[in-house]
């Protein structure tokens, strides 16, 4: 018996390719950074039509910073647009909109930008989409043992208490369903630090796709992919089954 929900509760997705896209066709990699925002607008109505309950997107990590100083401003400015933009949009479907990483180091209008946005759709629970930006899954485990550490000084905790479930509740998305379905386009087989922690038992899914060319019928494509698979967290199968027998 397969005891994989047919839909996952949260999904998250490293949208790659977007360069290689808009170089295929003799344009700049700004050009196809921009059109990966019709791909995010497909993926999220795709996720609300399936009862996706979390979509986490990685659109910008701590190590693009070392990518060309004008393709950083061009991201910089299409965050921007598209906040100006896609917000009153998500907040009319019910969407929550959050973003994690280190927000210090954008420019203070950004900062601004990406709260107005998050107080505004605080109030929405059809889908919960999360936008890690300046985000690394090196930096998200650090900075929880800092607060962990942290509450120690403080007499709150005694070190030899910290553990798995203790370290777990300082993380990034802690308040959320665990990842289910980790997605990746680009044709790329690699985490590449994204959500190293709470990566551990989702199921993973690479496809050649480039992010501009990803689109509802390829979201189905990893769906039915996890839908498929037996997840079975250390257990045997047999041991699956039986706790999925209404007769046990």
């Amino acid at each position: 018996m397969n005891s994989t929900p047919t839909v996952p509760h949260h999904i998250a997705i490293v949208m790659d390719g977007n360069g290689r896209w808009a170089k295929a066709r003799h344009r700049p990699r700004s050009f196809g950074h921009n059109a990966g925002r019709k791909a995010v607008r497909d993926v999220v109505e795709g996720c609300l039509r399936q009862g996706v309950q979390v979509l986490t997107l990685f659109a910008f990590s701590s190590e693009n910073w070392q990518r060309p100083q004008d393709e950083v401003g061009a991201l910089m400015e299409l965050f921007l647009r598209a906040l100006d933009k896609e917000v009153d949009e998500l907040h009319e479907q019910g969407v929550r909109l959050r973003f994690i990483g280190d927000l210090t180091a954008f420019s203070d209008a950004l900062q601004r930008r990406m709260r107005a946005a998050m107080t505004r759709t605080a109030g929405n629970d059809k889908l919960h989409m999360n936008v890690a930006v300046n985000y690394g899954g090196r930096w998200d485990i650090v900075q929880a043992a800092r607060r962990a550490a942290a509450a120690v000084a403080r007499g709150e905790l005694r070190a030899e208490d910290i553990d798995e479930a203790t370290l777990g509740r300082w993380m990034s998305l802690a308040e959320l369903p665990p990842l289910d379905l980790f997605i990746r386009t680009g044709g790329d087989c690699r985490i590449s630090n994204f959500l190293l922690w709470q990566v551990a038992y989702a199921e993973l899914h690479f496809t050649d796709t480039l992010w501009p060319d990803f689109d509802q019928a390829c979201l189905q494509r990893a769906i039915d992919d996890y839908a498929g698979r037996e997840r079975r967290f250390g257990r045997t199968s047999d041991q699956v089954a039986r706790t999925q027998d209404p007769a046990c």
